[in-house]
Protein backbone atom coordinates (compact mmCIF):
# COMPACT_ATOMS: atom_id res chain seq x y z
CA UNK A 1 0.00 0.00 0.00
CA UNK A 2 1.28 3.44 -0.97
CA UNK A 3 -0.14 6.92 -0.37
CA UNK A 4 1.04 9.64 -2.70
CA UNK A 5 0.26 13.30 -3.25
CA UNK A 6 -1.48 14.33 -6.48
CA UNK A 7 -0.28 17.74 -7.63
CA UNK A 8 -1.62 17.89 -11.18
CA UNK A 9 -4.75 16.74 -12.98
CA UNK A 10 -6.73 16.25 -9.77
CA UNK A 11 -9.96 16.02 -11.79
CA UNK A 12 -8.60 12.74 -13.15
CA UNK A 13 -9.99 11.29 -9.90
CA UNK A 14 -13.42 12.92 -10.26
CA UNK A 15 -15.31 9.63 -10.08
CA UNK A 16 -13.87 9.00 -6.59
CA UNK A 17 -14.30 12.63 -5.51
CA UNK A 18 -17.97 12.51 -6.49
CA UNK A 19 -18.54 9.56 -4.15
CA UNK A 20 -17.95 11.87 -1.18
CA UNK A 21 -19.30 15.11 -2.64
CA UNK A 22 -21.76 14.52 -5.43
CA UNK A 23 -21.89 18.03 -6.88
CA UNK A 24 -18.88 18.96 -9.00
CA UNK A 25 -19.11 22.72 -8.45
CA UNK A 26 -18.85 22.10 -4.69
CA UNK A 27 -15.66 20.07 -5.28
CA UNK A 28 -14.33 22.94 -7.40
CA UNK A 29 -14.55 25.22 -4.35
CA UNK A 30 -11.71 23.39 -2.56
CA UNK A 31 -9.90 21.16 -5.04
CA UNK A 32 -7.37 23.72 -6.30
CA UNK A 33 -6.48 25.02 -2.83
CA UNK A 34 -6.46 21.54 -1.29
CA UNK A 35 -3.76 18.92 -1.05
CA UNK A 36 -4.89 15.65 -2.59
CA UNK A 37 -3.67 12.17 -1.76
CA UNK A 38 -4.48 8.83 -3.35
CA UNK A 39 -4.03 5.45 -1.74
CA UNK A 40 -2.82 2.74 -4.10
CA UNK A 41 -2.93 -0.95 -3.33
CA UNK A 42 -2.77 -2.82 -6.63
CA UNK A 43 -4.65 0.13 -8.15
CA UNK A 44 -6.20 3.27 -6.70
CA UNK A 45 -8.55 2.41 -3.87
CA UNK A 46 -9.11 5.68 -2.02
CA UNK A 47 -8.50 9.44 -2.09
CA UNK A 48 -8.68 12.46 0.18
CA UNK A 49 -8.36 16.24 -0.08
CA UNK A 50 -7.32 18.40 2.88
CA UNK A 51 -7.24 22.18 3.30
CA UNK A 52 -5.67 24.58 5.75
CA UNK A 53 -8.57 26.34 7.51
CA UNK A 54 -6.37 28.58 9.68
CA UNK A 55 -6.04 28.57 13.48
CA UNK A 56 -4.20 25.23 13.40
CA UNK A 57 -7.08 23.38 11.72
CA UNK A 58 -6.54 20.94 8.86
CA UNK A 59 -9.87 19.96 7.29
CA UNK A 60 -10.68 16.81 5.36
CA UNK A 61 -12.83 18.20 2.56
CA UNK A 62 -13.22 14.94 0.69
CA UNK A 63 -12.39 11.33 1.50
CA UNK A 64 -13.71 8.39 -0.46
CA UNK A 65 -12.97 4.74 -1.11
CA UNK A 66 -14.05 2.87 -4.20
CA UNK A 67 -17.26 1.03 -3.22
CA UNK A 68 -15.80 -2.38 -4.13
CA UNK A 69 -13.01 -1.81 -1.61
CA UNK A 70 -14.86 -0.20 1.28
CA UNK A 71 -14.51 -1.88 4.65
CA UNK A 72 -10.88 -2.86 4.06
CA UNK A 73 -9.32 -0.09 6.15
CA UNK A 74 -8.33 2.25 3.33
CA UNK A 75 -10.21 5.27 4.72
CA UNK A 76 -8.74 4.68 8.17
CA UNK A 77 -5.28 4.33 6.61
CA UNK A 78 -5.65 7.74 4.95
CA UNK A 79 -6.72 9.33 8.24
CA UNK A 80 -3.77 7.74 10.06
CA UNK A 81 -1.47 9.03 7.30
CA UNK A 82 -2.88 12.57 7.71
CA UNK A 83 -2.40 12.40 11.50
CA UNK A 84 1.25 11.35 11.16
CA UNK A 85 2.01 13.75 8.31
CA UNK A 86 0.47 16.85 9.84
CA UNK A 87 0.72 16.38 13.62
CA UNK A 88 3.56 18.90 13.92
CA UNK A 89 1.90 21.51 11.65
CA UNK A 90 -1.70 21.44 12.90
CA UNK A 91 -3.39 20.95 16.24
CA UNK A 92 -6.80 19.80 14.95
CA UNK A 93 -7.95 17.50 12.16
CA UNK A 94 -11.53 18.34 11.23
CA UNK A 95 -14.16 16.93 8.89
CA UNK A 96 -17.63 18.13 7.93
CA UNK A 97 -20.14 15.52 6.85
CA UNK A 98 -23.79 14.62 6.71
CA UNK A 99 -25.32 13.63 10.03
CA UNK A 100 -25.72 9.96 9.11
CA UNK A 101 -25.05 7.31 11.78
CA UNK A 102 -22.77 5.10 9.64
CA UNK A 103 -20.55 8.03 8.63
CA UNK A 104 -20.41 9.65 12.07
CA UNK A 105 -19.66 6.27 13.68
CA UNK A 106 -16.75 5.76 11.27
CA UNK A 107 -15.19 9.06 12.29
CA UNK A 108 -15.87 8.46 15.98
CA UNK A 109 -14.16 5.06 15.68
CA UNK A 110 -11.16 6.97 14.24
CA UNK A 111 -11.05 9.15 17.37
CA UNK A 112 -13.06 12.18 16.22
CA UNK A 113 -15.68 13.87 18.40
CA UNK A 114 -18.60 16.10 17.45
CA UNK A 115 -17.73 19.78 17.40
CA UNK A 116 -20.49 21.84 15.80
CA UNK A 117 -23.03 21.86 12.99
CA UNK A 118 -24.20 24.13 10.20
CA UNK A 119 -27.98 24.03 9.93
CA UNK A 120 -29.42 23.30 6.47
CA UNK A 121 -25.99 23.22 4.79
CA UNK A 122 -26.99 20.57 2.26
CA UNK A 123 -30.32 22.29 1.55
CA UNK A 124 -28.72 25.72 1.08
CA UNK A 125 -25.61 24.73 -0.93
CA UNK A 126 -26.67 21.89 -3.23
CA UNK A 127 -28.96 22.15 -6.23
CA UNK A 128 -30.70 18.85 -5.46
CA UNK A 129 -31.53 16.76 -2.38
CA UNK A 130 -28.60 14.63 -1.18
CA UNK A 131 -29.32 11.20 0.30
CA UNK A 132 -27.03 8.88 2.22
CA UNK A 133 -28.14 5.55 3.68
CA UNK A 134 -31.70 6.45 2.69
CA UNK A 135 -31.65 9.69 4.73
CA UNK A 136 -31.85 13.17 3.22
CA UNK A 137 -28.89 15.23 4.38
CA UNK A 138 -29.77 18.58 5.88
CA UNK A 139 -27.21 19.77 8.45
CA UNK A 140 -23.44 19.52 8.12
CA UNK A 141 -21.99 18.07 11.30
CA UNK A 142 -18.35 18.81 12.09
CA UNK A 143 -16.14 16.36 13.92
CA UNK A 144 -12.67 17.12 15.23
CA UNK A 145 -9.66 15.21 16.45
CA UNK A 146 -6.74 16.67 18.38
CA UNK A 147 -3.42 16.11 16.65
CA UNK A 148 -1.17 17.46 19.38
CA UNK A 149 0.16 14.83 21.73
Amino acid sequence: MEIREVKNNKKEYLSLLLLADEQENMIDRYLDRGIMYVLEDDGIKSECVVTDEGDGILEIKNIATDPEHQGHGYGKALITFLEKTYSTQYSILQVGTGDVPSTVLFYEACGFHRSHRIKNFFIDHYDHPIYEDGMQLMDMVYLQKNLSV
